[in-house]
């Protein structure tokens, strides 16, 4: 008996499963995605290296094809509403990636139905903080020349999304606040990863009835260093400050970067918006969604912190439907806005116009 079978470690969960995959692919390397008598042999074209990309193709004898989401295959002119499969077939890397995910790139001739494996694929990508362009090629269950790849069934993804809801609180701590005074830190320890997430306590908040609540989603650009191109970090601090105005109340800092697609594709995102795309373009020129962030993590935190109803301090009607798919009662909604600027007035239109964010951007630019 192995020391893994006394502590109890002999099957590993569908979140740990998940995990590892994760870690796989975001290391560079294959891991095989299986559905019943069905095995995809899949490798994240974001972090692979050319070496280990012209490997693959090699290994599966040219018979690879390249995943285009909807969203890819819809900015690529291809009106199909729907995933597609294009062949790899005497491609190389850099011709690859520029399919994947390059500005103005040609419009295939040929391609499929992306199979459902493929479409999952994308699914354990965006888990990985990956672009969604992924290489795969069908295997066999017994291919040797993939047996010391991860492998993780299709049911591990879905059964794993529990886990997303489970989180316990590790820390509080008081912490003093520039324009709001004494405050707590509340960190929860959970969810795919273990993440930690942070619940800001202002004030002696009343849960005896709707709390005022905010739910953030990081952004280091806007809250950290000030960028001028999104009003994130006013709406953090001002947030935060209308909190104390009325009384107390919670702001649940939630850690997914770039509306949960992470740093590295926002940064792609942001050079092309510099090329004149906007925000929901731009991201579905990486084949990604108009925003992948998701909200178990606050409704399990407000849970925790014996929060049933809240008072909800946002512009964006997700948020709302979020909450209260958690089973949070949602009683009402106060605006929180930030300065309009040069830079940031067409970001500001098209969560407006595009993303059905509740704002009259008008009236804040006559206000400014």
């Amino acid at each position: 008996m192995t020391q893994a079978d006394v502590l109890g470690f002999q099957t590993a969960s569908p979140a740990v499963t998940v995990e590892r995959a994760v870690a796989e692919l975001r290391f560079g390397r294959p891991v095989v995605l299986k559905d019943g008598a069905s095995n995809l042999a899949v490798l994240a074209l974001d972090s692979a290296s050319p070496d280990v990309f012209n490997r693959f193709a090699a290994t599966v004898n040219d018979r690879h094809s390249l995943l285009l989401t909807a969203e890819r295959s819809e900015s690529l002119g291809l009106h199909l509403s729907r995933d597609i499969a294009v062949s790899l077939s005497g491609m190389d890397f850099d011709a690859t990636s520029r399919l994947a995910y390059a500005l103005e790139a040609k419009t295939p001739s040929e391609w499929q139905q992306a199979s459902p494996l493929m479409s999952l694929s994308a699914t354990l990508a965006r888990t990985a903080l990956l672009l969604p362009a992924m290489v795969c090629a069908d295997i066999e269950e017994d291919d040797a020349r993939f047996a010391g790849c991860h492998r993780i069934d299709r049911s591990d993804l879905f059964e794993s999304a529990d886990m997303r809801q489970k989180f316990e609180m590790v820390v509080k701590t008081r912490v003093p606040l520039k324009d709001v005074g004494d405050a707590e830190f509340a960190v929860f320890r959970g969810g795919l990863a273990q993440k930690d997430q942070v619940a800001i306590i202002v004030g002696k908040p009343d849960v005896s009835g709707p709390v005022p609540v905010r739910i953030h989603s990081s952004c280091i650009t806007g809250d950290l260093f000030g960028s001028l191109k999104c009003d994130c970090g006013d709406q953090l601090r001002n947030g935060l400050v209308q909190l104390k105005e009325a009384g107390g109340g919670v702001l649940v800092y939630l850690d997914q970067e770039g509306r949960g697609t992470g740093i590295g594709a926002k940064m792609r995102a942001y050079g092309y918006q510099h090329k004149g795309l906007d925000t929901i373009d731009a991201d579905a020129q990486l084949g990604l969604g108009s925003d992948h962030r998701r909200y178990e993590a606050a409704s399990t935190i407000l849970n925790l912190l014996n929060i049933e109803g809240v008072v909800l301090y946002t512009n964006n009607p997700s948020k709302i439907e979020g909450l209260r798919a958690g089973e949070i009662k949602v009683d009402a909604r106060v605006p929180v806005t930030g300065s309009v600027t040069a830079e940031n007035a067409n970001y500001l239109r098209t969560k407006a116009e595009r993303a059905g964010h509740i704002f009259d951007l008008k009236s804040l630019i006559a206000a400014e």
